[in-house]
């Protein structure tokens, strides 16, 4: 980026960049179960050999909420292979440590502690993969942590304020101020930008002089009106923003004409998503930093997997298919296979001179049968594949187009046609929660519950498998509103007592942080029933273990694996930040998380309980089973009041 040549000095900071490694991403794929973990290992080898300072991750280590043991295993195998040793590390931490890693039962960085012997620090924030969720809001990154083989930070989940408080680190003459911020549910994070919430603090000392290093993990590109989150709303005195979270990789920085700062995004190490953006070639970088100047160095990837993807439109081969021949299918099906064995070919020649890539390449070719056409058998056509590709099941997928006309001798009223904005959208369970109770009939709108609250408890139900999470959002609403009528005193007639709570919800709505500390609330309860049922279960499953064993009878669940969750979670937890201070003692302040569950409160009430869902739900399937539970709970007459 600069013209100037960086050398290995006492003064150059060099850091491996990576982000989005998804580690046990198809761990269980009988050809693609272990890439993930060769990939990593790729990683901390460029690492060690480069002698970097310290590895920078941005995100999204582990692809499953709740990884695997095999999946740990690996991960931890890994850092200890590559990130221990006798080298020194040259650099040091000026920052209080005890607030940049306050959530931590150990506040200070890994290759401090004299009991452990660490080569190559990792530094890494958390994705939405991977964040902190449960009872005691923990991630696997805090595992990592109390092992001492990972420093986690950038974890803030405060719902009203978020100040960012740099780790302050120096080598040499260069000073580098590192900023990170864990992955927070895209809306939430645009609104407290917009309502000037988000702070980064900066040192006081010399502030001009820091390089400035931040690490995000959010939506980049725009997927809604507010789930992402604008470049513009970041601090222009940053120099380098690190970007995780998009696959894509574009890890050359680039500028960013307003705020002038630069934006690298590396992308992901593995292939998640059978998308064009996912066909880049893969890159980490090699970051030096000397004084305020900085060069970044692309590593391309060697051991991970090919991805060949093309895409075919029928209707403009009218020479070959012709939707009124009988024979049309059998001749689409052999040029599709003409289209897929030209990719294998060239998947093979970009394999040739690479030992360490895969053998099986991923192969995606994408069909538009718009026009009249008919799609042929995936299955069938997948078996002539099923040796030489790594995903025989997903080569061929057939969509249509919906802007193309079927027939072109339709008389069209383009004055009745509807708009259709031409942005692509995500949809969310919140926004299907909100657009079905808006758009139902008056009868089964919600009159008590708000559709955000119960937005937020659909998606812990969908994306956590929070079972209790709807139940007990329902109580704890239902329990403020009778405090709410008791207080105003409402007289016991059904018109009264409708009017208070429709203007009672009304007043909820508004106040959205209001209503965010209740939806957090209710799912501390949530997650503090499961941990007791957890506990629970565990016991009853011991004693039934001892008493097969006694009787000579072997567990008929060994060996059977749980389903593991993947979800969009959110942070939980608490952070503040503060101003760094030159600080030397390692263990001065050994500051506990300190957040404690809300015990459920009890009533004389009378309900219906919320039926506890299957765990493999589809969401429109959650959607339908807790309508008739919902309102059978807020469809209550003044006598339960």
């Amino acid at each position: 980026i600069f013209p100037v040549l960086f050398r290995d000095d006492e003064d150059t900071f060099k850091i491996l960049v990576a982000t989005d490694i998804h580690l046990g991403y198809l761990e269980k794929d009988p050809v693609r179960g272990n890439d993930t973990f060769v990939t990593f290992n790729e990683i901390l080898d460029h690492a060690q050999k480069n002698e970097v300072d310290f590895v920078l991750l941005g995100g999204d280590l582990f692809h499953e909420n709740k990884p695997s043991r095999k999946t740990v295993h690996s991960c931890l195998e890994s850092l200890r292979k590559y990130c221990m040793g006798d080298r020194p590390v040259q650099f040091e931490i000026l920052s209080d440590q005890a607030v940049n890693f306050h959530y931590s039962k150990f506040p200070w960085v890994n290759y401090q502690d004299e009991n452990l012997n660490i080569s190559i620090p990792v530094f890494s924030i958390h994705g939405n993969h991977d964040d902190p969720t449960g009872a005691d809001a923990l991630c696997a990154l805090d595992i990592l942590s109390c092992a001492g083989l990972v420093n986690h930070f950038g974890r803030s989940t405060s719902v009203e304020k978020i100040a960012i408080s740099p780790i302050l680190l120096r080598k040499g003459r260069t000073k580098i101020a590192l900023y990170g911020l864990g992955s927070i549910p895209d809306e939430r994070l645009y609104r407290m930008f917009v309502n000037k919430q988000v702070t980064m603090l900066r040192p006081k000392e010399d502030e001009d002089s820091w390089f400035n290093l931040f690490v995000i993990h959010q939506n980049r590109s725009k997927h809604g009106a507010t789930n992402y989150i604008p470049e513009q709303f970041l601090d222009d005195f940053i120099d380098l923003v690190v970007w995780g979270h998009e696959h894509e990789c574009k890890i050359t920085p680039f500028q960013n004409e307003q705020q002038r700062f630069y934006i690298s995004q590396p992308g992901s190490s593995v292939v998640t998503s059978l998308s064009p953006g996912e066909a880049v070639k893969k890159h980490i970088g090699l970051l030096h930093v000397k004084g305020k100047k900085m060069k970044m160095e692309k590593i391309a990837l060697e051991t991970v997997r090919t991805f060949h993807i093309e895409d075919v439109v029928l209707a403009d081969h009218p020479d070959l298919f012709n939707p009124d021949n009988p024979n049309v299918t059998q001749a689409i099906q052999a040029f599709c296979m003409e289209k897929v064995e030209l990719m294998l070919d060239n998947a093979e020649r970009e394999r040739l001179g690479n030992p360490h890539q895969p053998e099986k390449p991923i192969i995606r070719l994408r069909v538009d049968y718009a026009g009249g056409f008919e799609p042929f058998s995936i299955y069938r056509f997948s078996q002539k594949y099923m040796h030489r590709v790594a995903n025989p099941k997903d080569i061929i997928h057939f969509f249509r187009h919906r802007g193309q006309k079927e027939k072109k001798d339709i008389d069209l009223n383009f004055g009745k046609l509807v708009s259709r904005p031409t942005e692509a959208m995500t949809l969310r369970v919140e926004d299907l929660v909100k657009q079905y109770f808006q758009t139902a009939e008056k009868k089964v709108q919600l009159s008590l519950l708000t559709e955000r609250g119960m937005g937020e408890a659909v998606q812990e139900f969908v994306d956590k498998e929070e079972k209790d999470a709807i139940e007990e959002l329902v109580k704890f609403q239902l329990e403020k509103t009778q405090r709410f009528l008791k207080e105003r005193r409402t007289e016991a007639e059904e018109e009264k007592i409708d009017e208070e709570v429709r203007k009672f919800r009304e007043s909820r709505k508004k106040n959205t942080e209001e209503e965010d500390k209740e939806v957090r609330e209710a799912m501390l309860r949530a997650r503090a029933h499961r941990s007791e049922d957890e506990v629970l279960v565990a016991a009853s499953s011991d004693e039934d273990s001892m008493d097969m064993e006694m009787m000579g009878v072997s567990n008929p669940s060994d060996g059977l694996s749980s389903t593991q969750s993947r979800g969009r979670g959110r942070a939980r937890g608490r952070a503040r930040g503060a101003r760094g201070q030159n600080s030397t003692t390692r263990g001065s302040s050994r500051r506990g998380r300190g957040t404690t569950s809300q015990e459920s409160t009890s009533s004389s009430r009378s309900y219906k309980p919320v039926s506890v869902p299957a765990k493999n739900m589809t969401i429109m399937d959650g959607r339908c089973l807790f309508h008739d539970e919902v309102i059978a709970f807020v469809s209550i007459s003044p006598v339960h009041l």
